[in-house]
């Protein structure tokens, strides 16, 4: 079984803490014990070794940055007070991950079109340990790193293959924290995307920016980390979550959405405080299952973990301990009466089947 992420936060991770994802999560832990970054952002679930282990063939890795007025210490350095500063930043995110390539090709590629895909899907299905390397989907997780809609291209002809127009608000939409509509750039945006062949991430847009993108992009739409604000409707931040509206017509267009694995987003009201012992697989499975109840099949939610993503070991449910242990969710679906069938899909086939349909042939 494949098994597929659509959600990690890589470059930001290895450019701010100096993680070094080649090593095993045990060895960064190890190498964090003393110290102050478990404090900041947790200790880290990612690890090559981890996702050899776990059958994670394939991570949408993301390019991110935060704009400065949401800068939250000193040792939050990677922060931009302007649209070059922004294209700075994300700039160095994308050339790592090239690096990251260049440097270990036997265990990290990118996946840029159809073809790398499959080669993926090919190379796991048939190949030794040994010869696996994980395959890298890059998504930009705020759009401020784009100065204009005219300079898409550049970044497309970069690899980067999704674009979430908001994190925080941006010049091109409102987003977590500061909600609102997309902007008249943010239109323009949109119309560019879908010329260049980029995917859309709604993921941080609020219900009325996300309905209104539903709306205006031609292009294939997927939300690659959220969680039902059904079932968490206590939210500090409400629009960092998915509506049943938008849930239902992200589904009209064949999208997926990919639920986050940190406790906030599953159990409402969870408090650090409460200890991670009280979210367990069968929450993560209830947070599947209503989207699926909700659509009437499995074949429109996956997995967007969020790991490393401002949380670690600590926020995450009871029985995750790293990366690998994302197939144990699997053993939740059977125990409500999922098939295999289904279970195959939601951790990793229906990712892989929409990218099988909105890559770019070559």
């Amino acid at each position: 079984m494949i098994i597929v992420d659509g959600h990690e936060d890589l470059a930001w991770n290895a450019l701010t803490f100096d993680r070094d994802y080649t090593r095993s999560a045990l060895e960064t832990r190890a190498m964090e014990e003393d110290t102050s970054i478990p404090k900041w952002n947790g200790d880290t679930l990612l690890g090559w070794p981890e996702w050899l282990r776990g059958g994670v063939a394939v991570v949408f890795a993301t390019l991110f940055s935060t704009p400065l007025r949401w800068k939250k210490d000193p040792w939050d350095v990677r922060c931009y007070a302007d649209a070059d500063e922004a294209h700075a930043l994300y700039s160095s995110d994308l050339a790592y991950y090239h690096r990251l390539v260049e440097e270990h090709a036997e265990k990290f590629h990118l996946i840029r079109d159809k073809h790398e895909l499959g080669i993926t899907e090919s190379a796991w299905q048939t190949a030794e340990d040994e010869e696996r390397s994980v395959g890298m989907v890059l998504l930009m997780e705020g759009a401020d790193g784009v100065r204009s809609p005219g300079e898409l291209q550049e970044w497309f002809d970069g690899g980067v293959r999704i674009l979430g127009p908001a994190w925080a608000a941006t010049r091109y939409a409102g987003g977590t924290g500061e909600p609102g509509p997309l902007t008249d750039l943010g239109r323009e945006l949109l119309d560019a995307m879908a010329d260049v062949g980029m995917i859309l991430d709604l993921a941080h847009l609020a219900e009325e920016g996300a309905v209104e993108a539903l709306d205006l992009f031609r292009g294939p739409i997927l939300v690659s980390h959220t969680s039902p604000l059904a079932l968490v409707p206590n939210a500090e931040k409400p629009e960092r979550h998915i509506t049943d509206l938008v849930i239902r017509r992200t589904a009209d267009r064949e999208g997926v959405i990919g639920l986050v694995l940190g406790n906030r987003f599953l159990k409402d009201r969870w408090e650090p405080s409460q200890g991670r012992e009280i979210v367990t697989l069968a929450d993560v499975a209830t947070g599947i299952d209503y989207i699926c109840q909700m659509l009437g099949d499995a074949a429109h939610v996956g997995i967007g973990s969020d790991f490393d993503g401002g949380f670690g070991l600590d926020k995450v449910p009871q029985g995750l301990d790293s990366v690998a242990d994302l197939r144990l969710i699997g053993e939740s679906l059977d125990a409500r009466g999922y098939n295999q069938e289904d279970i195959e899909a939601i951790l990793g086939g229906n990712w892989l089947r929409f990218l099988r349909r909105a890559l770019p042939e070559n």
